[in-house]
């Protein structure tokens, strides 16, 4: 009978093929975005190892050394300079992500997602590793290094516009919000692990700090190759509605009538343009904490590099909170600029205080991370996930799902200059002092709730509308 099986297999009964199909490419994406940024995190990390105060450091009895200041440090980052050679370093890879990605989202509509997964998870894989490796074969030389990071910053843009294609490939636009919300936390998992990782070797090899993760991407590369399926009907699943009518299925283009859409129409969609400049913005923000954030409490509160590292995740775990908010929320009201203009004006005088009050107390320090964390890249995740899937499927192209790569790749690519400039700006700035740092990432957030007004009074008055309506019914 029935009711005598286990309930683990009545569970697996109960739940559709197509079900089946959508939550494990829903797991598979998110894994192959984590492994992304896990692989992007070592050099935060390892930033506080290759600079140090050497004279805090217990020196080996056999080294002969004259300068009891720098001894320690990894050469060429040991002069007064570092932290703008930190920088160097850190735009090598923003610039070459911001210009690749521009790029990489028309490739990705016209080749196999799989394939072009795989490749740039092999290919991350292997120059995370050679940058790593840099520690083995004792190299000094900051070109080679910077190398590294332009050829690392070029294939990772393979990444964000292929899995979110694939993912809206696969779901519709019912509760997009919550579920890409709940999805992008792979930003911020991946972010953790990579710190956690990156401090496990980074004050005794800190080659391993990077080695380690180009082998875990370089190997889930391997598993997308062999177990990720592009679209529903690759394996006769149906596809799920598109425009928000309710439907289970899509009227839509068939794929062979369908065409890639140009660079130039995908900016016309409505809001494209507003949304690219407002995650400009919003990412400065973001990935200065990424680059910066470990650095910053390792000076402020004279920590060890694990130490900063480890605390630094509590930013990342305010992140996932943030981002599944923001999801929820927008799904509820409807209103997606809305929802990220109000936490980028909450998130502007929260960075005042994180930065004024923030070290005076461990439970301060963790409360204001989290809350930082959560309005910082609540607006991000939401802006990069269900606006550029929304965006992608956008009624003005008359079901053409082809379009979903190219307008991904604009916004975030868009984003991804901010994210080349916030990292650039700190290391220019944080010599004249941390202050200076907090007040330049402050004017950023303003200055994305200003790219969003229109959207946010559009959104309003339609809200008004609807509610003026239901009166007069």
């Amino acid at each position: 009978m029935k009711s005598s099986l286990a309930p683990g297999i009545r569970l697996v009964t109960a739940l559709s093929r197509d079900t089946w199909y959508r939550g494990f490419t829903l797991v598979l994406t998110f894994l192959f975005y984590t492994v992304y940024h896990l692989s992007r995190k070592p050099i935060s990390i390892v930033k506080t190892e290759l600079h140090r105060n050497c004279s805090t450091v217990i020196r080996p009895a056999d080294l002969n050394i004259t300068n009891n200041v720098t001894w320690c440090d990894w050469a060429p980052f040991d002069q007064d300079n570092y932290q703008t050679l930190f920088g160097v370093l850190d735009n090598c890879f923003l610039v070459a992500y911001a210009v690749g990605m521009f790029i990489s989202g028309m490739f990705c509509e016209r080749l196999p997602l799989r394939l072009y997964l795989t490749v740039g998870m092999l290919l991350s894989g292997l120059f995370t590793t050679l940058f790593g490796l840099g520690f083995y074969w004792n190299i000094h030389s900051l070109t080679y290094y910077a190398i590294m990071q332009v050829m690392n910053g070029l294939v990772q843009t393979t990444g964000w516009p292929a899995v979110v294609a694939c993912v809206g490939n696969w779901f519709g636009k019912g509760k997009r919000g919550f579920i890409m919300g709940v999805w992008n936390s792979h930003t911020s998992v991946g972010n953790i692990l990579g710190s956690l990782i990156a401090g496990a070797f980074v004050s005794s090899a800190w080659g391993l700090s990077f080695i380690v993760p180009g082998a875990i991407i370089g190997g889930t590369g391997l598993l997308c190759f062999f177990f990720l399926v592009d679209k529903p009907e690759d394996v006769g699943c149906s596809s799920p509605q598109q425009n928000g009518d309710g439907s289970e299925v899509a009227e839509a283009v068939s794929e062979e009538d369908s065409e890639a859409i140009s660079f130039c129409s995908a900016l016309r969609i409505p809001g494209v343009l507003e949304f690219s400049f407002c995650l400009l913005f919003a990412k400065l923000v973001s990935y200065t904490f990424l680059f910066w954030l470990p650095l910053y409490i390792s000076k402020v509160a004279h920590s060890d590099a694990k130490e900063a590292g480890d605390m630094s995740t509590l930013f990342d775990v305010g992140g996932i909170i943030g981002g599944i908010l923001a999801g929820l929320v927008s799904d509820y009201t409807g209103a997606r600029a809305a929802t990220c203009w109000v936490m980028l004006v909450t998130a502007a005088p929260m960075l005042f205080v994180y930065n004024s009050v923030g070290q005076q107390s461990l439970g301060l320090s963790v409360g204001m991370l989290l809350l930082c964390g959560a309005l910082v890249n609540g607006p991000y995740a939401l802006i990069t996930t269900a606006v550029s899937a929304d965006l992608g499927t956008h009624e003005s192209l008359r079901g053409n799902s082809r379009a979903l790569s190219t307008v991904t790749a604009i916004i975030d690519g868009t984003g991804s200059v901010g994210a080349a400039l916030g990292p650039l700006l700190a290391g220019i700035i944080s010599p004249w002092g941390w202050n200076n740092v907090f007040y330049m990432l402050i004017c950023a957030d303003v200055l994305a709730c200003l790219f969003l007004s229109r959207l946010v009074y559009k959104e309003l008055r339609h809200c008004c509308g609807r509610r003026r309506g239901f009166t007069e019914l």
